[in-house]
């Protein structure tokens, strides 16, 4: 059965753990050892019964069988308990007379004969207490019932039954009893087994629930959350579907919440897009009557920076504006024109724009010796290259070594990384570096470019490597950052 939590177990399940076990197997367990126990309870009843009613039994025939019967020809009377006549065979009759045992006494043969006793017999005999109350001992011939009553005339008459047939009895009723324990385990656990895995089917629906919903990419974007409990594990009546119930009506709080963030995200979306395309008119006028005003105007040397500033700023903010159309695009989901892209060759024109513009770091490339392809878009995969290699540039010291690198791997797909050997990126900031306006002023120490940054490049990196359906991954320490692109192997070529 799966987990009802839906999330993995930190540990593997262990027989020697019963926390770990399934429920289903801990309820067949339970059960089975509810029956080993009622079982055992009932056999050690019966057991105990069946011992008191064959010792009573025994004990009666023992009683009829000490009393004897006097001898033909005897006028007294006096009871002879060695007649064998109405005994049965293996009947032990003795008498003790002055302590010593006679020599008549023996065990009752089939052929009506006695069968002599030993000297250890004789030495159980005549230790037997002498007040007629039964009692168990065992003799050469087997395990015997005795009793020694004292006569009136002084000497003692032992009379004994073999305990065969009761301890025989018993045995049968043990070994039935355990033939029947062992069948009713067998059927109540095949049984047991059809019936909980039936009972504890609703739950498995609940964890597939929670498995599939825990799956589901919730954080961003459009979500259709339309998995759901079946009606026939959401009844409200039962203990396990009122759970079920009550899991749809969270799902179903939670995908309205998901659709009402959907419809903010999409007006904020469309608000970014609006603002940044009407931005785009009066910014241009603005860098156009700046530059009008240099030709035309006779500014002084603080006018001409001030003017400087204006335009240097306008720039800036144009490529902002570009930056958040680009996103716009982006988060629509349209599909990307793509058309082979030579990463090769487009990797060593970046790196050589970015030589020009840093010639105080230290640019080197790792290529392979034939060119490397993959389909894209040649603008936008331009665009990721630039955006890593000026993050390198503007947050790094002079004296940096930033290597960049193109590789095919064994499945077909291309990694392209930039590294670099600056300070590297502080831990807590890793984690959401590639968010939009994410900025850390403490991050890498920069130079004077870093202040310029808008926070939107490694955002949109990530972004168009996604529609690309590739990822990009980030691993930094002081000494060593790396920002490692991976694009899925190139397709056929669209018809």
């Amino acid at each position: 059965m799966s987990s009802l939590s839906g999330v993995p177990r930190p540990t593997g399940r262990s027989w020697f753990n019963p926390s770990t076990w399934h429920l289903r197997t801990r309820l067949i367990l339970l059960s089975m050892a509810l029956l080993v126990a009622i079982s055992g309870a009932i056999g050690v009843v019966s057991y105990a019964s069946m011992d008191v009613v064959l010792t009573n039994q025994l004990d009666a025939q023992l009683k009829l069988a000490s009393r004897g019967r006097p001898p033909e020809g005897n006028p007294s009377g006096r009871p002879d308990p060695l007649d064998a006549r109405g005994q049965s065979v293996g009947t032990l009759n003795a008498r003790v007379v002055g302590g010593q045992v006679s020599r008549e006494a023996g065990f009752l043969s089939s052929d009506a004969t006695r069968t002599s006793l030993t000297t250890r017999d004789v030495a159980t005999l005549q230790a037997l207490p002498h007040n007629g109350e039964p009692v168990d001992r065992e003799l050469s011939n087997g395990d015997y019932r005795l009793v020694a009553t004292q006569t009136p005339y002084g000497d003692v008459v032992i009379t004994g039954l073999p305990l065969a047939m009761k301890q025989s009895t018993e045995a049968s009723l043990v070994l039935t009893m355990v033939l029947v324990s062992l069948g009713g385990l067998v059927l109540i656990g095949l049984a047991g087994t059809a019936l909980i895995r039936r009972t504890m089917r609703p739950l498995e629906q609940l964890s597939d629930v929670a498995t599939k919903v825990s799956k589901l990419p919730l954080d961003a974007g459009e979500v259709a959350l339309a998995v759901r409990v079946p009606p026939s594990a959401a009844h409200p009546t039962t203990e396990v579907g009122s759970v079920g119930h009550a899991l749809n009506l969270m799902l179903d709080n939670v995908s309205s919440a998901l659709e009402a963030r959907q419809r903010s995200e999409m007006k904020v979306r469309q608000f970014v897009a609006d603002a940044s395309h009407e931005l785009r008119t009066p910014l241009t006028a603005i860098r156009g009557y700046t530059e009008l005003m240099r030709m035309t105007e006779t500014l002084t040397e603080d006018g001409q920076k001030s003017l400087g500033r204006v335009q240097s700023q306008s720039e800036r903010m144009t490529a902002l504006v570009e930056d958040l159309l680009l996103l716009a695009r982006l988060d629509e989901g349209k599909a990307t024109e793509t058309t082979d892209v030579d990463l090769t060759q487009l990797v060593v024109e970046t790196v050589s724009d970015e030589k020009v513009m840093a010639p105080d770091h230290t640019w080197q490339l790792r290529l392979p010796d034939e060119p490397v392809t993959v389909r894209g878009d040649t603008t936008q995969l331009h665009q990721v290259l630039a955006n890593l290699l000026s993050n390198a540039r503007k947050h790094t010291p002079p004296g940096t070594t930033v290597t960049t690198g193109v590789m095919r791997s064994a499945d077909g797909s291309v990694v392209v990384t930039v590294t670099d050997d600056g300070p590297g990126i502080p831990a807590e900031f890793q984690g959401s570096i590639f968010s939009r306006f994410a900025r850390a002023d403490t991050a890498r120490s920069g130079g004077a470019g870093a202040e310029g940054s808008s926070g939107l490049g490694l955002s949109i990196v990530e972004s168009i490597v996604g529609a690309h359906g590739g990822t990009v991954e980030l691993v930094s320490r002081p000494g060593r950052t790396e920002f490692a692109v991976h694009l899925p192997a190139p397709g056929p070529a669209p018809h």
